[in-house]
């Protein structure tokens, strides 16, 4: 599709100003909601984007409408062993300096990768970004915008607070995804997301961006939210697993069935959670991130 008169073409020049990114896609038969992912992609007009769709051998109608695209975006279809497996794929012919995904099911806030790709070209110290947790619904309504931003430390991540990183809002630097392995697992169908930030948080800080990026859909077929318990049990062993190559994670381990321990008593764990846990989410501390705030034209951090 040619750029209209509003929109433009490209220069070089212009595309060298932002650091390439690389976004990938994962699908399999999802042709109910594939189109409005693309297209929330495509509408962002990011000058330096890699965009590959990886369909694992779809038979619902998705490869239709992903054609209707293909002069905008790289695709390929072949069965695969899982949404992990199609990143992985994604990812190794990938070559942007940025890297992250999107799925079949969720979309990307207006103009979003221009968000990442100022931040990251403004902050050459920041390797990894999150912005403020939304949500749309199953028809793709902007519904919900997390009121408060979270900070994020590798000690309280581990220890079992701010679990949830969401990855629609979630970019990197390629340089920290080489340090961290070069990989989501894709041994496990479910919760390696979850797995490559226990990974990343061992070599870099994550930073809280005041801006929408990327947004969950409630959808009737979502695993996360059907099966919530399955995949607290998947982060637990993942944590888990961490602490026990970790200096001091035996402590950690300990205070974790402890923690659990309490939030199964009648009573108890409400003073629990109101107690401790609200202070591993909202007390301040050294081990916090600054969050990144647009100020005076560009990005700054603020403590």
């Amino acid at each position: 599709m040619a750029p209209g008169p509003e929109q433009g073409i490209n220069t070089s020049s212009e595309q060298n100003a932002w650091p390439k990114i690389t976004l990938i896609t994962p699908v399999r038969n999802s042709a109910r909601y594939i189109e409005q992912t693309i297209r929330s992609v495509l509408a962002q007009q990011y000058p330096n984007l890699e965009y590959f769709v990886e369909d694992g051998g779809s038979t619902d109608g998705t490869l239709d409408i992903i054609r209707k695209y293909e002069g905008e975006l790289t695709w390929h279809s072949a069965p695969d062993n899982g949404m992990y497996d199609a990143l992985n794929r994604g990812f190794a012919r990938g070559t942007g300096a940025i890297m992250g995904w999107i799925s079949a099911t969720d979309m990307l806030h207006t103009r979003s990768l221009f968000v990442v790709g100022s931040v990251f070209r403004a902050l050459p110290q920041v390797e990894w970004i999150t912005g403020r947790p939304t949500g749309f619904s199953e028809e793709g309504w902007p519904v919900g915008v997390n009121r408060s931003l979270r900070r994020w430390s590798r000690w309280r991540f581990l220890a079992g607070s701010n679990r949830y990183i969401q990855q629609e809002s979630t970019y990197w630097r390629r340089s920290l995804w080489e340090r961290s392995g070069g990989y989501v697992e894709a041994s496990r169908r479910d919760g390696s997301d979850f797995d490559l930030w226990t990974r990343f948080f061992r070599h870099a800080q994550l930073y809280t961006v005041d801006a929408l990026v990327g947004g969950f859909r409630v959808h009737p077929e979502s695993l996360s939210l059907t099966q919530v318990e399955k995949y607290q049990q998947i982060h637990d062993g993942i944590i888990w697993a961490e602490l026990k190559q970790t200096p001091g994670g035996g402590a950690l381990a300990a205070f974790q069935h402890f923690s659990r321990a309490m939030l199964k008593i009648p009573v108890v764990n409400v003073i629990w959670r109101n107690t401790v846990v609200s202070a591993l989410v909202r007390m301040p501390g050294p081990d916090w991130a600054p969050l990144i705030r647009y100020r005076d034209h560009t990005w700054k951090l603020q403590q």
